[in-house]
Formats: structure tokens, sequence, C-alpha cells
């Protein structure tokens, strides 16, 4: 009968190493798991349609993550610092990605971003050290600071002609970026965007 995971619920349960969500639950509140640091894997069932701020942030052990369909929100921070965290996929009912909400998941390697999705926030993906390869879908409109500053294993990345603005130190030190193409409606280069980007060899701008 449960529908809620409150705030803080189990925020610091360091010995917890898995849970069952029952299909009853909507919502996850803010710090609910945040520095369980032990559990290595959770499935959010497809009742849940919101997973509040630092909602599992700081968990260090965990692997894998699935979010489902039903799910339209994800809030600040939501899975920050979950440096063991390789795969992610989102369901396709997410319009934002909200600031911080991958910051320092320096495992990802890989993430599908839906095509629902319309804006990636400040620090999105910062520290994403191992991710090589992400997706921008076609409905994003603006990419915010930092967003992907410091991801030094990524290669390329083509913008999608949604987007009109790439703010400040969006791609900062990603060391690894060769090449670069900016879709035709961008109207905004924010300084420093690609700031310390050492191998970039190629710009296409449409």
């Amino acid at each position: 009968g449960v529908t809620s995971i409150g705030d803080y619920a189990f925020y610091g349960c360091t010995g917890l190493e898995n849970i069952t969500i029952p299909d009853s639950v909507i919502s996850i509140g803010a710090f609910a798991f945040s520095v369980c640091i032990s559990l290595t894997s959770i499935t959010i069932p497809d009742s849940v349609t919101s997973i509040g701020i630092f909602a599992f942030s700081n968990c260090s052990s965990l692997t894998n993550i699935t979010i489902p369909n039903s799910v339209t929100y994800i809030g600040y921070y939501a899975f920050e610092k979950c440096d063991s965290l390789k795969n992610v996929s989102m369901g396709n009912n997410i319009k934002s990605i909200l600031d911080y909400a991958f910051n320092g998941c320096s495992s990802l390697t890989s993430i599908t971003i839906p095509n629902s999705v319309t804006s990636i926030g400040s620090y999105a993906f910062s520290g994403c050290s191992s991710l090589t390869n992400i997706v921008i879908p076609d409905r994003v409109t603006s990419i915010e600071m930092y967003a992907f500053s410091g991801c030094n294993s990524l290669t390329n990345i083509t913008i999608p002609d949604s987007v009109i603005s790439i703010d400040h130190y969006a791609f900062t030190d990603c060391s690894s970026l060769t090449s670069v193409i900016i879709g035709n409606n961008v109207t905004k280069i924010g300084s420093y965007a690609f700031y310390n980007c050492s191998n970039l060899t190629s710009i296409t701008i449409s």
C-alpha cells in the first residue's frame, strides 16, 4: 500500500545492498536513498512518476539504473557522484535533464537521452570521464553551462539543428574531442564553450 518514499527515508543506510520498490509507489522523495554506499542495484517500477533531488546521490556502488517511461521528472543532483554507475536507461517521457543530474558519474560509459528531452542542464554530465559517445536528441534547444565539461573520453559530438544555444564552458576540458558538428539554428556559443579541448581538429558550423 506504500505510495511514496519520503524525503531522507533511507538516507545514509550504508549497509543497504538492494531494495525492491513495490508497484504502488508513485514518487521517490528528496535524498531518499542518498549515501547508500553499498546499494548495488535498484528497480524503479512503472508506477513511479517523479524522482526527487539528490534521490540517489553518492550511491557509490550502484552500477546500473533503468528509469521507466512513467517518470516525467528527475530532480537536481539525482544521481550525482554515483561513481560506479556504468549504464543508464531513461524512459521517453522525461522533458529535461536537470542541473547536476549525473555529475561526477565517472564510470558512466553509456546513456541514451530520450527524444522527449528539450534541455540539458548545467553540469548535467560534468565529470563523466568514461563517457565515449552521446547522442543529443533533435528536440533539445539548449545545452547549459558545464553540461559536458570534463568528459575527457568523448571523441565527437553532433549538435542537432534544434539547439539554439550552447552555454559557457559546455564542453570545456573534453580533451579527447576531435570533431564537432554544430547545427544551423545555433545563435549563441558561450564563452569557453570548447576551452581546453586540446585534440579538437575539426569544427563544422552549418
